[in-house]
């Protein structure tokens, strides 16, 4: 199972849906992040690479979003 930012998002879902749960993260906030991380959005999370994982780290971070750990 993934780790993003503390939180363990299910393996299984495309990694547009499993973003959303970070609480904070909803629907556009999902493929935005993901644009700005060059991700594919019907990858799955299981499927990820450490890099594309740290991309998507750096692209919620860089976004200012308010996500659970900052709340």
């Amino acid at each position: 199972m993934p780790r993003i930012l503390g939180v363990d998002i299910p393996s299984e879902k495309r990694i547009d849906i499993a973003l959303r749960y970070i609480y904070g993260l909803g629907p556009v906030n999902s493929v935005e992040v993901l644009e700005r991380a060059k991700v594919d959005r019907s990858v799955r999370a299981r499927d990820l690479t450490e890099q594309q994982l740290s991309q998507i780290v750096k692209a919620i971070q860089d976004g200012k979003y308010v996500i659970e750990g900052d709340l």
